[in-house]
């Protein structure tokens, strides 16, 4: 593809030539950190080789939950922290994230009762099993044991099958019984990280520090001395960068990264998750609005979601390697479509509904022999020091080994507390209750809704309800660059031309897959064909200097990322149903 002029983010960056503090990786977790770090006042850069949030955190299973499963894993600690924080987020983030209901249909009474104690003491797989109402009945207790004063949802509930049934007729007439619990959902992950994101680039510098500034399309490739050198993936240009404290936040990648920057680990050992999105009415209508949270007998879980009008199912735990692309399998489909008939087997499910897929490699320590289901979800921090020392100056190289995004605020905070204490400075601010971007001020209701909306867009319409979903109380500040410049609609008004001015401007966007992947859900929800690839390379071609080759080479990598790593192939026709 033709290089890109310089960003002036980049020529910035490599002006100054050095930060107090380097992060490399921009998932939610280094985005998390440089947010605190920005907040403190600290000059911190952070560094992305692909788009934030655009790894991991991009293909998550779209929840923020306590998880329950790490009960029987004995993860108390972190089961306690991703409740606190799920309840903080629904809180501090209410534009991006919800209550969710979520019911587990459950076929037994005692299955499980001898298996479960084994796998919580060993941690190993066991014979496979299903948990039973009894292990569950436990397990939702002591979860609900966990919320504690910090309750913002109901206590569970059990019924049985009758009661069940009349509230869920769709569901398998065989099950037992029913249990239904709260955690929350994630709507939109990748543009909650970019909130957080601009909250640390909005934060004031101390004086006479650079502030904060965050690179994508930039990526580490190797060690200067002490420095990092940086290579502008846009343009092919490389650069040092001096810091007194080097953070590699690249989740499953971070052994890779450190044997870049010559300090070859051994610390990660990630999992493939998977999942599918299926345009299914009637599926979406059998879930009652619920997310399904089933167990097969295998132990392995799946999720029925619905979503954005759609019905997301996942997730599969299979060891991968970070060096190969992550791509949900045919094998993986069929797996899923088997445990939906499963749960729903008056049902029928064809690939034909797929509108989606999507895969990546969770960010999990080495776990040698331990089974993939078991693996702790929880997260260290490793400080190499000296990793690099210049004009008598130590260099430490800190590792994020693990992380999910629960947790994210709260290991963005531990993080930054490691860095403060290495670079010899105090906390002076708590992110803990701090809102998150647009969602300060956000309208809960329906009718205040309507009325933040007359209030800050002129009117309560579909098109100003999709900026409010998609940007929270940002919207503000957007409606009133959209009123200082001619607009176009665009895709039925589902974009417009000085939105996407916006997104260059605002949001760093600078290819047409960052809009079709994670400035909007175009991909997401199967809307992403041709006609909407081309409309919106042809509104970005002038904002970002294209020229028709350009521009051409912008339509064909998405084309391709949809095909090869999605199974999205707009050029061929989609069957009648």
């Amino acid at each position: 593809m033709p290089a890109q002029p310089e960003r002036a983010s980049v020529t910035e960056a490599r002006t100054a030539g050095r930060t107090s503090v380097l992060i490399v990786g921009g998932g939610i977790n280094g985005i998390a950190t440089f947010r605190d770090l920005a907040l403190q006042g600290v000059d911190v850069l952070l560094v992305e080789r692909g788009d934030f949030a655009s790894g991991a955190s991009a293909a998550s299973s779209h929840m923020i939950h306590g998880g329950i499963r790490y009960l029987e894993n004995g993860e108390f600690r972190l089961v306690k922290e991703s409740v606190r924080e799920r309840n903080g987020l629904l809180r501090i983030a209410p534009h991006y994230v919800r209550p969710l209901r979520t019911t587990i249909p459950i076929f037994s009474t005692f299955s499980g009762l001898l298996t479960a104690p084994l796998r919580f003491l060993t941690h190993r797989s066991g014979p496979p099993a299903e948990r039973g109402a009894l292990l569950i009945k436990v397990g939702l207790v002591l979860y609900d044991a966990f919320s504690g004063a910090g309750r913002v949802a109901p206590r569970h509930a059990f019924l049985g099958r009758r009661r069940s049934l009349r509230q869920l007729p769709a569901l398998n007439r065989e099950l037992k019984y029913t249990a239904t619990y709260f955690d929350a959902s994630m709507h939109d992950p990748e543009r909650l990280a970019l909130d957080v994101l601009l909250d640390g680039l909005a934060a004031h510098p101390a004086s006479g520090q650079a502030g904060a500034r965050a690179l994508n399309y930039v990526e580490a490739v190797g060690r200067d001395g002490a420095a990092v050198r940086l290579r502008d993936r846009l343009t092919g240009a490389e650069f040092a960068v001096e810091a007194d404290v080097v953070v590699n936040a690249s989740g499953p990648w971070t052994d890779l990264t450190n044997a870049s920057l010559g300090a070859p680990t051994r610390f990660m050992g990630g999992t493939k998750g998977s999942h599918v999105v299926l345009d299914h009415p009637e599926l979406l209508r059998a879930t009652g609005g619920r997310e399904i949270f089933f167990e097969n007998a295998d132990g392995r879980i799946v999720l029925i979601y619905p979503l954005k009008g759609r019905v997301m199912v996942g997730t599969t735990d299979i060891d991968a390697d970070p060096a190969e692309p992550a791509v949900c399998t045919e094998e993986e489909v069929d797996y899923f479509f088997d445990l939906i008939r499963i749960v729903f087997p008056r049902i029928a499910v064809d690939r034909s509904q797929i509108v989606y897929r999507f895969s990546a490699i969770r960010p999990l320590p080495r776990h040698e022999d331990t089974a993939p289901g078991f693996v702790s979800r929880d997260y260290r921090i490793e400080v190499d020091r000296p990793w690099a020392a210049t004009e008598g100056r130590r260099v430490p190289l800190v590792s994020l080994v693990g992380g999910k995004w629960t947790t994210f605020r709260a290991l963005g905070e531990h993080l930054a507390d490691t860095v403060l204490a290495l670079l010899g400075r105090e906390r002076t601010v708590r992110t803990a209750g701090r809102v998150i971007g647009g969602g300060r001020d956000y309208p809960r209701t329906p009718t205040d809704q309507a009325a933040w909306l007359r209030l800050h867009l002129g009117e309560d319409s579909p098109r100003t309800r999709l900026l409010l979903e998609r940007y929270g109380t940002r919207a503000a500040a957007l409606g009133a660059f959209l009123a200082e410049g001619p607009d176009e609609p665009l895709l039925g008004g589902g974009l417009s031309t000085r939105e996407l001015a916006w997104m260059v401007r605002e949001e760093h966007v600078a290819h047409v897959a960052d809009v079709v992947f994670r400035r909007t859900d175009l991909a997401f929800t199967g809307r992403a064909d041709r006609d909407a690839i081309e409309t919106i390379a042809d509104a970005l071609a002038p904002l970002l200097g294209w020229d028709p080759a350009a521009r051409d080479a912008q339509v064909a990598q998405t084309v391709a990322q949809l095909r090869d790593l999605h199974g999205v192939d707009v050029d061929t026709p989609v069957p009648a149903r």
